[in-house]
This record gives structure tokens, sequence and C-alpha cells, in this order.
């Protein structure tokens, strides 16, 4: 009788289980519908195998998520409270809460482009209103209820049907090939850099596809080998620019920027960089001027394009080049870029230097030594040019502490700030590299042409650490404000700029003071003119996945997972408050601005 009693119970718990695997991948169809809705806010795909892609990794990546969730929230339920009437109300309300989340998500990534996440609820939650504004976000959650509801009972009466007809198999099966080879479909596309695949790859929350690199490595394949016939896709709703520029140019003045990477704004002074620091005095110096980003590519990224640093993660720029390099060609300039970045590295950068001669220069005895060849090759490259030109000078030695060999450098001296002792050393090597880098900028600007616009910059500051992925990740003012200087000659006379500008300026003044271009920047940019302050009250620098926003007193910082800190302007107290809401949302707007058209 006992050994029955217990036969009974576990055919019984066998039968929910049956019954939840079902009601699961029931919610995985439910989830798909609404997770369509993804696919609305990033474009379209273009081809048969995006299309089927698309669809293997949607079933994928869906029904896999409904069933992370019933094993976590409803299998251990079957197990301590086996029955069925209460069972079946729970799982109701989990599924229901858990398509809440989902479609929470869509409305919220329609909006800024971002999943949700601490920042992204706190910032939709003071959205609400504008967010919600169809009663269908009403009756929708009403629906999902009674259709869970419905489902969880339709299932459990048939489930010994579904039993006899031995679908699970088939269903299992069906879905982990779809899993699979979506992964296996991404590892091509990744290695082959079909974008019209890989731009799908943020699309979905919690989604993480096979990238090649690991992959191909571990089986002996050089990636690079790998060549798609597949062009890049056209059916993205990314309207860049929004308008057609409009330009009528009265000169072509040459254009030199000079990008030093690492190269912070307190340490242009006169015992340091006395020479750029007397060379600022004599031109338009911009003394609270930041980067767009902490990174080579994606600051490079906001210089030339002009936008908040999270474009640069979308696929649609791999192959856009910014309309600077566009208007250039059209005016017939010879665009050159000197640097010793690697072309990987460079690859990094998609479309932003489309149009340029690249020049690279080997960096085997160090980066001041590539400097030191970049400025000598851009020398040789200036003389022989006949027609107009725009350049850009990367110098990278402060990024690494270097100097060449033999340097006599300057005096060490006790840093302004509080340094542990391993940080000293590289305070002052610091020092060296950037007193390196000033004498190469002696021997250089004379022999600039009056006539030439030159920019000088820091493509982003310098914290001090041997570690790059730390640094990658500061986003404090040592690390995100640099020098910003211009001489422009018969245009603008000297002053010092004590209002806020960043990178985003650059291209939309180059585009309109010496290009000729009346149309407004606000249909090709996220800047407006350096020469004019900037209405807008904050500075976004930084990725889609980590940033900050600069604020008037305050600077929001958002991690690797979603949470989010407030400092002060100082950046030396954490502050114990919410987020302003209204700035904030403001700048994830601008973040899909050009998605929106």
């Amino acid at each position: 009788m006992i050994e029955r009693r217990k036969q009974m119970a576990r055919d019984k718990v066998s039968r929910l289980v049956n019954w939840g695997h079902w009601f699961a991948f029931f919610n995985g169809m439910l989830a798909m519908i609404i997770g369509s809705r993804y696919i609305s806010s990033i474009g379209q795909p273009d081809s048969f195998i995006s299309w089927g892609y698309l669809i293997l990794s949607t079933i994928g990546h869906f029904t896999f998520l409904a069933f992370i969730t019933y094993v976590v929230f409803i299998f251990p339920v079957t197990l301590l409270l086996p029955y069925s009437k209460i069972l079946r109300g729970y799982s109701a309300f989990v599924a229901s809460i858990a398509l809440y989340i989902l479609l929470y998500d869509t409305v919220i990534y329609d909006d800024y482009g971002i999943h949700l996440s601490p920042f992204a609820f706190d910032l939709a939650w003071q959205d609400l209103n504008a967010l919600l504004h169809s009663t269908s976000y009403i009756i929708t959650p009403v629906a999902i209820v009674f259709i869970e509801l419905i489902a969880a009972n339709f299932l459990w009466k048939r489930i010994e049907k579904i039993q006899k007809k031995q679908w699970g198999y088939k269903v299992v099966m069906f879905v982990g090939t779809c899993f699979v080879s979506s992964h296996l479909i991404h590892i091509w596309a990744d290695a082959a850099d079909v974008t019209d695949i890989t731009r799908f790859d943020d699309a979905y929350p919690v989604s993480y596809p096979a990238t090649a690199k690991t992959f191909m490595e571990s089986h002996g394949v050089d990636s690079s080998t790998v060549v798609s016939d597949i062009p890049p896709h056209s059916s993205s709703n990314l309207s860049y620019p929004l308008a057609a520029l409009q330009c009528q140019p009265e000169t072509s003045p040459n254009v030199l920027i000079v990008t030093i990477d690492g190269l912070r704004a307190d340490m242009v002074d006169e015992n340091t960089m006395p020479y750029l620091n007397q060379y600022g005095q004599k031109a338009l110096n911009f003394k609270q001027h930041y980067t767009g980003a902490t990174q080579f590519s994606s600051s490079m990224f906001t210089i030339m394009y002009g936008l908040q640093g999270n474009y640069s993660d979308k696929k649609d720029f791999e192959h856009i080049q910014p309309v600077l390099n566009t208007e250039l060609e059209k005016q017939h300039y010879n665009l050159a870029l000197f640097t010793s970045r690697t072309p990987a590295e460079l690859s990094l950068s998609g479309a932003t230097f489309n149009g340029f001669k690249v020049n690279i220069s080997e960096h085997n005895e160090g980066r001041a030594a590539a400097d030191q060849t970049n400025i000598a090759h851009f020398q040789q490259w200036q003389q022989s040019q006949n027609q107009p030109w725009f350049s850009i000078v990367n110098l990278s030695a402060p990024q690494d502490y270097d100097t060449p060999v033999g340097f006599l450098g300057i005096e060490t001296v006790k840093p302004p700030m509080d340094l542990k002792p391993a940080e000293k050393v590289l305070f002052n090597q610091y020092r060296q590299s950037l007193h390196f880098i000033d004498q190469q900028l002696s021997q250089l600007f004379p022999t600039i042409d009056d006539q030439t616009l030159l920019i000088i910059t820091g493509t982003y500051g310098q914290v001090f650490t041997s570690n790059i992925d730390d640094a990658r990740r500061d986003l404090s003012p040592a690390n995100v404000k640099v020098p910003l200087i211009i001489s422009w000659p018969q245009q603008v006379q000297s002053k010092v700029i004590n209002y806020r500008t960043s990178h985003y300026g650059i291209a939309p003044t180059l585009l309109s003071r010496v290009l000729g271009c009346t149309t407004p920047s606000e249909q090709y940019s996220s800047g407006r003119s350096l020469l004019e302050p900037n209405s807008e009250p904050w500075i976004y620098i930084g990725n889609s996945r980590e940033f900050a926003i600069y604020q008037e007193n305050e600077i929001t910082v958002l991690g690797r997972y979603g949470k989010y800190r407030i400092y002060d302007k100082e950046y030396k107290t954490r502050l114990k408050k919410k987020m302003s809401a209204p700035e904030l949302i403001q700048v994830m707007r601008e973040g899909r601005r050009l998605y929106h058209n």
C-alpha cells in the first residue's frame, strides 16, 4: 500500500513536470511574439541567410529563457508543493511577471537603446508617463494574465494526450538545433564580418552569441582568411545624416589634427610641456574640454562623426563613414592618417578613417620611436601635396609612459595629488613622456604652413596604472578631461574659452566654419560648434555599455552590470541620491535619435 502511494506520488510529480515543460515551451512562444518588437527597433534583415539566422536565434533564445525561468522559479515548487491547482496558479503568475518584464524591456530598448538594468529602470520609472503613452500597455498585461491562466488549465487537461503523441523529444531536438545552429552561424558571421547578422548581437536581453575569435583560434583557423560575399545591410532604420548637407566653401585651408593618446588637461604647464603651454596662449585654448571616450577607436569616432560614443558600438557605422570624410572628398581634399596603431587596432574603428591614406609606423622600439617616425612621415607627405589636405597625426608615447633611448628628461617632482608609491613612479615617468612629446611638437609646428588650421587635443586622459583595462574603464576627470588648442590663422583670434566643450563639437565646427556647410549640426551630430556655448548641460563619455554623464554639479557613472553611481563634480565624493531624470532622459534619447527617423 505504501509503495503504491509512493508510486502515485511519483506519477503525479512526473505529470506536473511534463506539464511544466510544455507550459515553458508555450511561454517561449509568447516571448517570441513580444520579442518581435526588438526587430522593429533595429531594422529588419536584408538577406535570406540573415532572416534564417534571426528566426533560429529567436526560437532558440526565447525558449531557452522560458526554460531557465521554469527551472529556477517553477520546478523547485513542483517538488515542494506537488498540487496542480496551486502550481498552475503560481506558474501563471510567474510567467505573467516574466512577460511583463520582457514587454517593459522592449519599451525601454525602443526609447533608450539599452536593456533593463538598475540605471535603465530608474530612468524609465521617472519617465513612465512618456513611455507608457498608449492604453495598450494597460490592456496587454491584463490579457497576458488571462492567456496564462487559460493555457495552464488547457495544457493540464490535455497533458496525457500530448504525452501519448510523443512530441516532447521532437520539440527538444528542434529547439536545441535552433539554439546551436544560431550560435554556429554567428561564429561564421563574426569571422566573415557579416554585419547583417552581427548587428543583432545586442538586440535581445541576456543574449551572448558565440563569437569567432576564441573558437577559430582553438581550432587553429585564422579568422582573417574568412571572407564574406554578403554586402553590408541596408534596411537598418538608421538615418545618418538626417538631411543632406548643403555646403558652399569660400576657401579650402589645410587642416591638421594632432591627437595625443593619454594627454591630461592638467599636465599642459610650463614645467612639463612648456612649448605647448606657450603655443596655447597664442591660440584658442579650451580649458573645459572633454573627450568622447576612453579608448582610441571610440574617441576618434566622436571626433570624426561628432556623435555620442554609444553610436560607435552600432554595426551600421562599420560601413557608413563620417559625413566629414564625405564632404572632404567632395571638396577634393587629400586625407591621410599617421599613427602607430596596428591594422587590428584600426579595424576596431570601422569606417571612421574611410578615404584616408593610412601610414602606420612600427613600434618595435616603443611608441616614442614610432611617434618620431610618424612626424617625419607626415612632414614628407606634407611637402608632396599640391592640393588641399586634411591629416591626422596620432602620437601614443604618453599612453605607455614611453621615451626614446637616451632621452634626457626633466627632474622629478612631488605629485600634486595623493598617489601610492608605484603611482608616483608612473606619474614622473608620464611627465618625461609628455616632455618628449612637447619637444616633438616644437619641431613639428614651425614646419606647418601659416594658412593651416591646426587642432591639438588628447584622445583621452591618463590615470596612473599599468592595467590597461582599468584605465579604459576609468571615467574620472583625470581620464576624460583633455586639452583642446586650435590655431586658426586669419580667422579667430587667440582666446581662453572657459565654457564646456567636447569632442562632439570638432566635426560640426570643421563642417560649418571650414567646409562652408549651412546644414544645422543637429542633422548629423550630437555636438554644436566649438565657437558657441553648448546649450546642453551634459556630456556623454564612453560607449553603450560603460559610460559617464557629466552634468554641471554631478557625474553619473554606469558600470558594466547596469549599476550606476553618482559623484560630485570633482569625482571625490559619492552622492547618496537618485539621478536627475530630465537631463539623463535627454542624453539617452540623443543616443537613439538617428534611429527614430
